[in-house]
């Protein structure tokens, strides 16, 4: 195998140094890619990019998400094996987070914006590209590109490219299956080219699978994706869309430590029905995330002169879906006087209003009943002993149980445009790269709450398709605007970047019921400034570069949903990251060694009304946001990918954080969130350390790595230690080239995730995390023909 690895000077990046593992590269079927070029631009800050062995020590099954975890400074946490439960995933680069309650990290696929990664209304990038459509996945880990677009990217951006389609016409058929009943199909067609400049793809995957715990949820994703690439003389024309449909039965979070080492693989969720509503709100199958997402995007790329190039991008994205639970009451809305609940009798609907209070029992008329005098119940689940309200012994023997199924429905609507321009000239004989652009997005967010009647709480959690109320109805509209400019100067072997940018973004809140007053954030932010060097050293083939970068990310509408909220006092969150580098790439030995400090100010903090005594159903939004101090944070990423022989290659990364909260400079603030300042950031290891090894033959390939997860904190007062573990990953492919001719075209993979069936706790929020997953073996066939 040649490995050919164009000099550093000409433009060699971190990126590259990641992804020069040229071992397992793998283009049609079981063919090997004999060679290997790198063709990266030195940057003045950190990027690493996935390598094809980090993509083959997943499961094809899994999501686009778990591939960069292994790249230095990142965890990548999934409550499921193969990724289906978007509630519990947890990505965080250099203490910075995206999660259920943060979204700090930019997020784009192709260089589109991905439109916010939270649960309500957001999607991260799994919901856009299929695994087998993956091209790379390239992680800004601090100070990333000034023309990368989000408005999330206080820590770095996240880069999700698409395959661009092969030159030759291919049908790919890919079969997978796993443990816990997992499933996968799919299909890939590539045109080749045609009309002479044109070459496209379309594809379809059907992928399915139970949890892991108790094998009683039912997920499911299907996802429909085509790709086109026209070259032109001036340049090239790419568009792309993908619709993806998801069903997704969610895992839920434990609350302390003493549960976990009581039941290191059980999250309480039930797998069956008991007639006992206090219990019932634990069925798995009533815990959902459904969601429906269509993006579209053409992009535009030419040179209109020798030194002018321009680029423009318009896109289009909309997400469809709704977040279930089984509230153990029917909420009491009416004064119904003497006559039965209308809530369970089934009267129209009714939209707003007030609660009057809770029913959980009720007569044959449809009365509500209330416990016996001096009862005490008996029922007990995770949250604890249930009030007699709950336990059906503290009513008459004929008296009938009452449940809630709650919709929460969100959606999405976004359009935008992107311009870019980058000339290159020349200033006092030197070379000058002047670059700009602009981006736009005119986006609405609409979400609203409705609760169904379970038809016979008794029996099952079937609900009534009309629901006896719909809480609220509201609508989030958000505009866009962001430009900036960069200069970058090449002074002999020193290029400097100076470059400044500014986002201008409003929000607003329009109440559909006219419940509460509509409300508009203006969230703009000043000029951030960012500044870099690049220094190629008289050492051959090793370069110096430092980043500066100001980043900010805009007042979200997650903020506007609760209607009383005080708005004054919310300011944008703000960071500043700088970080200085040495990098080395040799024929076959790579390294490199990165410094960072960041300073995250304005921390919106969220509340979380999923607490250890149950979640609070009726409260009107997932929680709510405040300012509350900022985060410091500092390190150090060390890389190393070495060529051992042709066959064989070293890949290790080590990462040190130390990552702590500033505080509000409010002792009271502070002290009612349980913040105190110097204490570590939830969620953050102190260490990551990677270590991998792969090998291939003609006939078969395989790695294995590990990884070490430092100690980490549940709460923000530090009280409840996550503690360190290890997790391997191992893979044994085999092609079937030399074996038959007629096999010259397929490849078999066998994965096994959690080699060691490690237990551990994986995606960690404040107060409470999700068990990570066990050992899981998939198997997957490609043919190409």
């Amino acid at each position: 195998m040649n490995i050919r690895k164009k000099p550093l000077a000409a433009a060699v990046s971190l990126a590259t140094l990641v992804a020069a593992n040229p071992l397992h590269a793998e283009q049609a079927g079981g063919e090997q890619l004999e060679e290997v070029v790198v063709l990266a631009k030195g940057v003045t800050f950190n990027r690493s990019e996935v390598s094809e062995a980090m993509r083959r020590q997943q499961s094809t099954i899994t999501s686009v998400n778990a591939l960069i975890d292994n790249l230095p400074g990142v965890s990548v946490n999934e409550g499921d094996t193969y990724g289906f439960d978007d509630w519990s995933t947890n990505i965080s680069v250099r203490g910075f987070t995206i999660s259920q309650d943060e979204q700090q990290i930019g997020t784009t696929i192709d260089g589109i914006p991905n439109g916010g990664s939270n649960y309500g209304g957001g999607s991260k990038a799994n919901r856009f590209v299929d695994p087998a459509n993956i091209g790379s996945v390239e992680v800004s880990q601090g100070t990333a590109d000034i023309a990368s677009r989000s408005h999330e990217a206080l820590g770095g951006t996240i880069d999700y490219r698409t395959d661009d389609p092969a030159d030759a016409r291919r049908s790919r058929m890919e079969v997978s299956a796993g443990e816990f009943d997992a499933r996968r199909f799919y299909y890939r067609f590539d045109s080749g080219t045609f009309a002479d400049n044109s070459k496209a793809w379309i594809s379809y995957s059907n992928q399915k699978a139970t949890d892991w715990i108790n094998e009683s949820a039912e997920n499911e994703r299907e996802q429909l994706a085509a790709k086109l690439v026209t070259t032109l003389e001036a340049g090239t024309i790419k568009a792309y869309v993908a619709y993806d449909d998801v069903h997704e039965d969610n895992y839920q979070r434990i609350y302390s430590a003493a549960q976990f080492e009581a039941s290191p693989k059980d999250d309480f969720l039930r797998d069956e029905w008991t007639g006992i509503p206090h219990i019932d709100q634990l069925y798995r199958r009533g815990w959902s995330t459904l969601r429906k997402n269509l993006l579209s995007y053409a992009q535009f790329d030419f040179d209109l002169t020798d030194s002018l190039n321009l680029q423009s991008g318009v896109y289009y994205h909309r997400n469809k879906g709704r977040g279930d639970w089984v509230p153990p009451y029917l909420v009491d809305i009416i004064d119904d006087g003497s006559a039965g609940e209308s809530e369970f009798l089934g009267a129209p609907t009714v939209y707003g209003g007030v609660q009057r209070g809770q029913i959980f029992f009720v007569d044959a008329d449809g009365s509500a009943l209330s416990p016996r005098d001096g009862c005490i119940s008996s029922v007990v689940n995770v949250y604890g002993q249930s009030g007699p309200e709950y336990d059906p012994a503290c009513y008459p023997a004929n008296a009938l149980p009452v449940m809630s199924y709650r919709h929460t429905h969100y959606g999405k609507e976004r359009t935008g445009v992107t311009l870019d321009f980058s000339y290159n000239g020349l200033v006092a004989g030197y070379d000058n790269t002047l670059r700009g652009g602009f981006w736009y997005e005119d986006a609405t967010r609409d979400e609203h709450r409705d609760w169904h009647k379970i038809t016979d709480a008794s029996q099952g959690a079937g609900f009534e398709a009309s629901p006896y109320w719909v809480q609220y109805d509201r609508s989030y509209p958000q505009e866009t605007r962001n430009w900036y400019l960069q200069d970058a100067l090449t002074i002999d072997s020193v290029t400097l970047t100076l470059g400044a940018k500014q986002f201008l973004v409003d929000v607003e809140r329009k109440d559909l019921f006219g419940a509460s007053t509509d409300a508009r954030v203006n969230s703009d932010s000043d000029i951030l400034i960012s500044a870099g060097l690049l220094w190629e050293t008289p050492l051959e083939n090793t370069e110096l570069f430092a980043g500066y970068a100001e980043n900010f990310k805009a007042i979200g509408d997650s903020v506007l949903e609760r209607p009383d909220s005080d708005l004054e006092n919310i300011e944008p969150e703000t960071s500043e990251t700088i970080e200085f580098g040495l990098r080395y790439a040799g024929d076959s030995f790579t390294t490199t060694a990165t410094y960072f400090e960041n300073e995250f100010e304005n921390r919106i903090i969220f509340l979380d009304n999923n607490t250890t005594a149950g979640p609070d159903y009726l409260i009107g939004t997932n929680g709510t946001y405040f300012n509350a101090g900022g985060i410091e944070s500092s390190g150090v990423e060390l890389l190393l990918d070495y060529d051992l022989s042709e066959s064989l290659n070293l890949y290790t990364s080590y990462t040190l954080i130390d990552a702590t909260y500033i505080g509000s400079g409010d002792a009271a603030v502070d002290e009612a969130q349980g913040i105190t300042p110097g204490n570590h950031v939830v969620g953050i290891a102190d260490h990551l350390f990677v270590v991998g090894l792969d090998w291939a033959s003609e006939l078969l390939y395989g790695g294995i790595s590990a990884k070490f997860t430092g100690d980490r904190y549940v709460d923000p007062g530090n009280s409840w230690v996550a503690a360190s573990y290890t997790v391997a990953d191992a893979y044994l492919g085999l092609n079937l080239v030399d074996i038959h001719p007629a096999l010259a075209r397929t490849n078999l993979n066998l994965v096994v995730n959690n080699l060691f069936d490690e237990d551990y706790l994986g995606s960690v929020v404040s107060g409470g995390a999700w068990i990570g997953a066990p050992r899981t073996v998939s198997l997957s066939a490609v043919v190409d023909f």
